[in-house]
């Protein structure tokens, strides 16, 4: 299934958010979002999943979701959204119990997901015997067990030390390598865009346009650390961003 955005804008009272966003996200792609803070990243990964209307134009779903899809627009947070009294195996199974899925498919699905996350010996693990990453690992394993078209990643990895995130980009490559998925993946770190997106779209500062798509051509399995087109990539990214980064920062401090 793709999505296909058309003239989208969006307005909170009298603040416009997001201006004249087209946009097409193709299956089997992973399309990060970068800009300045306050740019409107997150209304707009809002928008997609529908949690929110956009105020202009519209959102097309394009095809059909996957056969086995229990639900096609799924969310990981940044916070990892855990529940403390359920196991990592618990977690997991909260998103199908409303499904009326037979006991056997639920625990094959489970135990399947653990596996993809390399999570297999902590099943039975609750949230406070799991590292940061972990806990990330779990969100993530959630959130595939629906099985969803299209995977919204909200800054998923902004609250792991430098090293767990080293660890769960490689993660999130090696899955996606093995079955690729979709994705849109709003992040503020630009190393993470070059090392994930296989398109970038930047934002400029409020209301947020798209000032350029950049496409990366390396596969996404071959992207190393200190890549010199990946760190090119990313010098350009920031070079779209320096300037209208620093002048939403000092427009925030006045808001």
């Amino acid at each position: 299934m793709d999505l296909r955005l058309e003239s989208v804008g969006h307005h909170y009272g009298d603040m416009e958010v997001l201006s004249d966003i087209n946009l097409d996200i193709p299956t089997g792609k992973i399309v990060c979002i970068v800009g300045p803070s306050g740019c409107g990243k997150s209304t707009l990964l809002r928008l997609v999943g529908g949690l929110e209307l956009p105020t202009t134009g519209r959102i097309l779903q394009i095809g059909t979701p996957p056969a086995d899809s229990i639900n096609p627009l799924t969310y990981v947070f940044q916070d990892f959204a855990l529940l403390p009294w359920r196991s990592a195996e618990g977690n997991i199974s909260l998103v199908l119990e409303d499904h009326k899925l037979p006991s056997s498919r639920v625990t094959e699905i489970i135990a399947d997901v653990l596996a993809r996350t390399k999570l297999t010996e902590f099943a039975k693990a609750y949230p406070k015997q799991l590292s940061g990453g972990m806990k990330q690992r779990v969100a993530i394993a959630r959130a595939l067990a629906v099985n969803p078209a299209i995977l919204l990643m909200d800054e998923p990895l902004s609250a792991l030390d430098s090293q767990t995130r080293e660890l769960l980009m490689d993660d999130l490559v090696s899955l996606w390598t093995r079955e690729p998925f979709t994705s849109v993946y709003v992040t503020h770190n630009l190393n993470e865009a070059v090392r994930l997106g296989h398109s970038i779209v930047v934002l400029s500062r409020r209301p947020g346009r798209i000032r350029e798509i950049v496409d990366v051509a390396i596969p996404l399995g071959d992207r190393e650390l200190g890549d010199p087109e990946l760190e090119r990539q990313q010098k350009h990214l920031w070079n779209l961003m320096r300037d209208e980064a620093l002048a939403a920062d000092k427009e925030l401090l006045h808001v």
